[in-house]
C-alpha cells in the first residue's frame, strides 16, 4: 500500500507549504536517531515525506497519482528521497532554514552560555528577637574565589600574553563529528585559554594559571527586620568564581529559633497571659515582658477567656519606623479547689445572676 505522506507529517492535504514545513520540523526534531527516544525508521519516513510534499511538482504528482514519478521521488527514489545532507554549513539542500536550528541541541550547537560560577547555599540560625529587629552578622565561608595576586588572569605579575597555540588566538576550537546523515561542524570555547585567545607567557604562582583558588572569606550579611524562618538572603556575585566568567550567588537559607513567649503573625507579635478570675471580673492590672523590655498592661473589667488586647506598635517594625502590633491573648486561670468563704461569696454571687 502506497504511503500517505500527508498522514506520515500529520497535516492536511491541503496544508500550505509553511504549514508543512513546520511539522517536518517538529517531527524531525522528535524522532532524530541521535537523540533518546528517537527512531531511524520514523525519520527516514518523515524525511521522504517532507522532500516530496515541499515540491511542488512532485507534490501535484503525488496527489494525481499516489506516487511520484520525477527523479530522485519518494516512492521511486532511494534513501532520503533525494535529499543532498553533504553540505550542512548551508543546512539541507533546497530548505530556507539551518540544520542547526532543528539538530543544534542534538550535536553541542547553539549559541554558548555565558559562564558562570556555582551557587551557594548556608543555613544560618538567627534568635527570635534578632528575626524580629534585623541587624548585621558577619559569616565565614569557603569558597572558590578570583586570584588577588594576578585578579582572574593567571599570569604572573609582569609577564606578558602571547596567542594561543591550541585554537591560534581564535578563542573556539572547531569539532567534525560524522553520523549516517552526514558531517557536523561544531564550534566550542577553548579549554586552555578560556576564549580568550591568548596565554600569560608564565603562570601565576599562587593560583597555578587558574585565576581563582579556594580560600576563606567574612561575608557581613544584612538580615531584614521581620524575617521569617525559612525565607532566604541572596547575595548577588557573592558564589563561588570561574576564570573568564561571572560568579555565583549566595544564598542563606534562615532558621528563626523559637521564643518562649512569643510568636510572629505578620506583622503582630502574639503572646498569652493568664490572668486571675477576680482580675478578669473587676479588671486590674499586670507587668508583662516584651521584646523592648518591661510592659504594664491595664485589663478591663469583664474580660471574657480568649479575649484579644491590643497594643499598638510594639510589634514588628515594618517600612520608615512603623511597626505592627502586640497581640495579648488572655487565659483565665481557675482555681482547682475553693475554700469554703470563697464557696459562700460565689454562692452569693450566684444570687446575683452572675
Amino acid at each position: 500500500m502506497a504511503k500517505d505522506y500527508y498522514e506520515v507529517l500529520g497535516v492536511n492535504r491541503s496544508a500550505s507549504k509553511e504549514e508543512i514545513k513546520k511539522a517536518f520540523r517538529n517531527l524531525a526534531h522528535k524522532y532524530h536517531p541521535d537523540k533518546r527516544g528517537g527512531d531511524e525508521k520514523r525519520f527516514k519516513e518523515i524525511n521522504e515525506a517532507y522532500s516530496i510534499l515541499s515540491d511542488d511538482k512532485k507534490r501535484a504528482e503525488y496527489d494525481a497519482y499516489g506516487r511520484v514519478f520525477s527523479e530522485g521521488g519518494g516512492a521511486g527514489g532511494q534513501g532520503f528521497g533525494g535529499f543532498d545532507f553533504g553540505d550542512f554549513g548551508a543546512g539541507f539542500q533546497g530548505f530556507d532554514f539551518d540544520l542547526g536550528d532543528i539538530f543544534g541541541d542534538f550535536f553541542g550547537g547553539g549559541r554558548e552560555r555565558v559562564k558562570r560560577g556555582r551557587d551557594i547555599s548556608i543555613d544560618l540560625e538567627l534568635p527570635f528577637a534578632e528575626a524580629i529587629f534585623g541587624g548585621e552578622r558577619t559569616i565565614l565561608i569557603a569558597k572558590t574565589s578570583t586570584c588577588d595576586t594576578c585578579k582572574g588572569s593567571g599570569a604572573a605579575v609582569g609577564t606578558e600574553f602571547v596567542t594561543c597555540t591550541a585554537c591560534n588566538g581564535k578563542g573556539r576550537l572547531h569539532e567534525t563529528r560524522r553520523s549516517f546523515l552526514g558531517t557536523f561542524t561544531t564550534t566550542r570555547t577553548c579549554g586552555t585559554c578560556g576564549g580568550r585567545g591568548r596565554v600569560p607567557k608564565e603562570k601565576c604562582r599562587t593560583c597555578r594559571g587558574h585565576g581563582v583558588l579556594r580560600k576563606e572569606h567574612e561575608i557581613k550579611v544584612k538580615i531584614p527586620a521581620g524575617i521569617g524562618d525559612g525565607e532566604m538572603i541572596r547575595l548577588s556575585g557573592i558564589g563561588e568564581a570561574i576564570a573568564n566568567g561571572a560568579p555565583g550567588d549566595l544564598y542563606i537559607k534562615v532558621h528563626v529559633e523559637r521564643h518562649p513567649l512569643f510568636r510572629k503573625e505578620g506583622n503582630n507579635l502574639v503572646t498569652d497571659l493568664n490572668i486571675k478570675l477576680t482580675t478578669a471580673l473587676l479588671g486590674g492590672e499586670y507587668t508583662i515582658q516584651t521584646l523592648d523590655g518591661a510592659l504594664a498592661v491595664k485589663i478591663p473589667a469583664g474580660v471574657s477567656f480568649g479575649e484579644v488586647l491590643r497594643v499598638k506598635g510594639k510589634g514588628v517594625p515594618v517600612d520608615r519606623g512603623k511597626r505592627g502590633d502586640l497581640l495579648i491573648k488572655l487565659h483565665i486561670d481557675l482555681p482547682a479547689k475553693l475554700s469554703g468563704d470563697a464557696v459562700r461569696l460565689i454562692e452569693e454571687l450566684k444570687k446575683e445572676g452572675i
